[in-house]
């Protein structure tokens, strides 16, 4: 039986079903959440309501979850509690768990889109042309760097939450204004758009798996529509790239293509909003989990699946009542 531990599942349920229907009857999936009313939690074997990842008490609630549950790996559905979490990996490891996350530096760099940038621009890795403040832009702009449109996000935000295409100076202004985020400014790619899920096995650090899909249709939270295809140059792109982090288990990676070479967005350290894609196509990241509990490592098996598998979400709901919700946790 493997026991795995996904912390703040939010709305991941189908994530969880085909980890089950992966598994099956020999796998044991724990689910928490700081919230009761979290859609995956109803799809865990058992669920615990945690404080938010911020709180003091957070860690202690995930190492005593861990002993009552005899968790063999642990992996978060969040940028922000990888973070927390990534700190305390050596801690997981000496309790015979397996934390599929990265180091604290890669998760740092990961969650910081600025500080990824610098990073890659320093290791010579292909990046998105990034900018942290309007002068630096306008600078750029009057040296014909870079156009409009382009592309503007949170710094530190995940989800897609504040991200936008921008047409024009005086629109950039404005957004900037707001305060909303500490926005970073981007190149815009024009159809570009593509999506890795990356398995880095835990025994050996290599990239074991890869699957790529083109964005069809994005939508808040992350792409909703995507089609399968297989390249060699860009399966090549993504183990270079790995190379320069320290990550384990499950990745995800936004990168774009344009005149021939591919430019790397992001990496979200876990398993990606549309990985649900790839398990489709079966490419099953959850049976390398498995394997790597069992302390076996996993043979490299990259670009093995077809061209134009589609993914295409839909709105799915949980019927419940207050009765079977478990008690929130107040700051």
């Amino acid at each position: 039986m493997y026991n795995i531990l996904f912390t703040n599942v939010g709305r991941r349920a189908t994530l969880l079903q085909f980890c089950k229907k992966s598994l099956g009857n020999n796998v044991k999936i724990i689910a928490t959440d700081n919230w009761s009313v979290a859609p995956a939690l109803f799809f865990a074997d058992k669920y615990y309501l945690t404080p938010k990842f911020s709180d003091i008490n957070y860690i202690d609630k995930i190492f005593e979850i861990c002993e009552l549950e005899n968790i063999h790996a642990i992996t978060s559905l969040f940028d922000e509690d990888i973070c927390v979490l990534s700190k305390y990996k050596a801690d997981f490891e000496k309790r015979g768990i397996l934390p599929l996350m990265p180091d604290k530096k890669t998760a740092d760099l990961c969650l910081d889109k600025y500080l990824m940038y610098e990073y890659l621009e320093e290791n010579g890795i292909p990046v998105v042309p990034t900018y942290n403040n309007l002068d630096a832009f306008n600078t750029a702009l009057k040296n014909k760097e870079i156009n409009f449109p382009v592309f503007i996000k949170p710094r530190t935000g995940c989800g897609s939450i504040g991200a936008k295409k921008i047409n024009s100076f005086e629109q950039l202004q404005r957004e900037i204004k707001t305060n909303k985020f500490n926005y970073i400014i981007q190149e815009y790619f024009e159809n570009k758009d593509i999506d890795a899920d990356v398995y880095v096995d835990y025994i050996s650090k290599k990239v074991v798996s890869v699957f790529t899909k083109n964005k069809i249709e994005t939508k808040i939270g992350g792409a909703c529509k995507t089609i399968s295809f297989k390249n060699k140059k860009l399966f090549d792109f993504v183990q270079i790239v790995s190379e320069k982090f320290n990550l384990t288990g499950p990745n995800d990676m936004d990168i774009f293509y344009k005149n021939g070479q591919y430019y790397l967005g992001e990496i979200n350290p876990r398993f990606g909003g549309a990985y649900l894609n790839a398990f489709g196509a079966k490419v099953d990241f959850f049976r390398l989990i498995a394997n790597n509990i069992d302390k076996i490592e996993n043979k490299k098996d990259i670009g093995n699946y077809e061209d134009d598998v589609i993914m295409l979400m839909y709105d799915n709901v949980v019927i419940t009542d207050k009765n079977s919700l478990k008690r929130d946790y107040k700051e």
